[in-house]
């Protein structure tokens, strides 16, 4: 406890403690019969669009979410993921130091290493639970099928090599979370509907559509 209480340790005992409370608290909406994904959604979507594990060349942002596979789970779990590798890498890295060295690393500096060794294993565990905990969902929709679908923008400003989100709904009724970019240079605001009009790795490029009415969002 000393150690797991130590101020140079002290992120990763919060990460840890964090991802608990998240876990627990979803496991007892679910019970009840509500989700925290679903409680505070504008804040934390469960987020589900395809990627294909590819990185986009759609800019630095775009390209990072598609490398840790960002949309083939949902969110909070993405979330709960990152806590937990952060979390147990710093300690790790810390329990580590002071056995061989004697000493531990300033939180400061610890935590920058945690998170570069947490990245590859969130981007591992979120590539393994699409292909098993949720494959299901990621192989029935293919983002061709997003391809002329009416969204609305949800959280930022859409521009150009600058995406935002945007909300839709699929043929199913099913709601999904993308991120989207004007093909030209425009820019939409959060409640504009867009018409996706096609899949860019980890984006879609979108315009205005043509009628406001069309689809469901």
């Amino acid at each position: 406890m000393e150690f797991l209480l130590a101020d140079n340790n002290f992120p990763f005992s919060v990460a840890l403690m964090l991802m608990l409370i998240i876990a627990l608290t979803e496991g007892v909406l679910t019970v009840i019969g509500a989700g925290m994904s679903e409680a505070i959604d504008s804040l934390l979507p469960d987020i589900e669009f395809d990627i294909d594990g590819n990185i986009s060349s759609g800019g630095v942002l775009t390209s990072f979410l598609g490398w840790i596979r960002f949309g083939q789970v949902p969110a909070l779990v993405l979330l709960v993921i990152f806590l937990a590798t952060f979390g147990l890498a710093g300690l790790v890295l810390q329990s580590v130091l002071e056995s061989i060295l004697g000493f531990t690393l300033p939180a400061l500096i610890a935590s920058p290493l945690a998170v570069v060794a947490a990245l590859p294993m969130v981007r591992g565990c979120n590539g393994v639970l699409a292909k098993v905990v949720f494959k299901d969902e990621t192989e029935s929709i293919s983002s061709s099928t997003f391809v002329g679908r009416v969204a609305v923008i949800t959280i930022g400003e859409a521009r150009q090599n600058s995406p935002a989100e945007a909300r839709f709904k699929d043929r199913h009724g099913t709601t999904h979370y993308v991120m989207v970019e004007p093909m030209e240079d425009v820019v939409f605001k959060q409640g504009d509907k867009v018409l996706l009009v096609e899949s860019a790795g980890a984006t879609f490029k979108v315009i205005e559509p043509a009628n406001p009415n069309l689809g469901q969002v």
